[in-house]
């Protein structure tokens, strides 16, 4: 795994992990990454300096991982409250299907069976044979307090 410090833009920096660079590389030219702050997927990465050890240092003893905090806006609360809102309209308005989403979407699109608003889980293999096969997806908004 590798984190690239990231830039929008409009000038938003922010982090994201990837399995490797040309991760990175498909991600971007694909256009299947966005700013957490402003939802625009002209992203690039930022200049970032490289972190190298000293042999003449004594290492810090291990630190519990920070949480990640933040102090948020009135504008950012909105945008959360909003975000929040349209993934209860959309699931609501929507069949969960679980684990078979990839297989409902699949049979929806090749007229197997009845055209219908799903949501559910699907694995980054399926989601990326979907996409290439021309069927419509897109993930729910989530907000990083809402993951299980």
């Amino acid at each position: 795994m590798i984190r690239f410090s990231l830039v929008c833009d409009q000038g938003h920096a922010f982090e994201s992990w990837f399995r490797d660079s040309s991760s990175y590389d498909d991600q971007a030219g694909r256009g299947l990454l966005s700013c957490p702050h402003c939802a625009s997927v002209k992203v690039d990465k930022a200049i970032m300096a490289p972190q190298v050890a000293r042999k003449d240092r004594v290492p810090a003893p291990p630190v519990a991982a920070p949480q990640p905090v933040a102090l948020m806006s009135p504008e950012e609360q909105a945008l959360r409250a909003k975000v929040r809102e349209l993934r209860a309209m959309l699931t609501e308005k929507s069949d969960y299907v679980g684990e078979r989403f990839a297989n409902e979407a699949r049979a929806m699109h090749d007229g197997e069976i009845e055209h219908r608003a799903i949501h559910g889980e699907a694995s980054g293999e399926d989601v990326r044979s979907l996409i290439e096969d021309g069927i419509e997806i897109m993930p729910l908004p989530m907000l990083p307090d809402e993951r299980n």
